[in-house]
């Protein structure tokens, strides 16, 4: 049961006591009750006290009525809690709406803060400024190459005398070797066009984002297929292709390739 703090009793006696005295000290003094006691009504403000809520006030004077009674001590205890509180206006914003702190919400569990810097670095411009003056030097290094040395070029060609093997240039020799084993359009256009499908979606089915060799086993795995699958090829057709575009070993019979 909740009971009144002892300091509101004194505060409250101490009312009663300076309201006894401005009673006694004016123009007619207050009658005694049969009982000897003296009124108990509220006291006014003082000039030089602290005003007293009237509140306060009556659940002192009901718990000490109780308490003269005969009454026990948590009856008065509960009486003094079941009385009325006054209603205390709600606080209220500038623009007049309600306003009520919810909680206080620390900083660093709301803010997503990374202690490792990454890595990453933008395309442009910092790989294409790279890729873009690697071009124009390579490209400046073939065009002085090509002024001070010739190319090996052949005589020219005798539409009347057709050389035999008839090759085509070496990185064209993969597509003329599948030429030999399959119809055209699966040697040149379905297999190079699936093999190149494939180097396409390689990007996007292997998503793992790091670099070691490890790690990457699918993409690795594909790339080094296509590229095996390719210089076979390409070795078959420049060293062991001889006339009439038949298999043969270059050592029993001849190399019939030329850079």
């Amino acid at each position: 049961m909740a009971e009144v703090p002892e300091h509101l009793l004194k505060r409250a006696q101490e009312a009663r006591e300076r309201a006894e005295a401005q009673k006694g000290g004016g123009d007619a003094a207050a009658p005694e009750s049969s009982g000897g006691e003296s009124s108990d009504a509220p006291a006014p403000e003082s000039s030089g006290g602290p005003k007293i809520p009237d509140h306060l006030l009556d659940r002192s004077k009901s718990a000490r009525d109780q308490a003269a009674s005969g009454g026990a001590a948590p009856a008065a205890a509960a009486a003094v809690a079941t009385a009325p509180m006054p209603a205390q206006p709600e606080p209220t914003g500038p623009g007049g709406g309600t306003q009520r702190l919810l909680t206080v919400v620390k900083s660093g569990s709301i803010q997503d803060v990374k202690a490792t810097p990454t890595d990453k670095v933008h395309v442009w411009p910092h790989l294409l400024v790279v890729e873009f003056v690697a071009a124009l030097i390579f490209t400046a290094f073939t065009l002085i190459f090509s002024i001070f040395v010739n190319a090996p070029l052949l005589e020219l060609a005798n539409f009347n005398e057709t050389p035999n093997p008839s090759k085509a240039p070496w990185y064209f020799l993969g597509l003329q070797e599948l030429l030999t084993m399959f119809h055209p359009m699966v040697a040149g256009v379905t297999i190079p066009g699936i093999a190149l499908f494939l180097l396409i979606l390689a990007p996007y089915i292997d998503r793992n984002p790091s670099k070691k060799p490890e790690d990457r086993k699918f993409a690795i795995s594909l790339m080094t297929l296509h590229l095996m699958f390719w210089a076979i090829l390409v070795l078959i057709g420049s060293f062991f292709r001889g006339p009439g575009f038949n298999f043969v070993f270059p050592w029993e019979v001849g190399l019939f390739f030329d850079l």
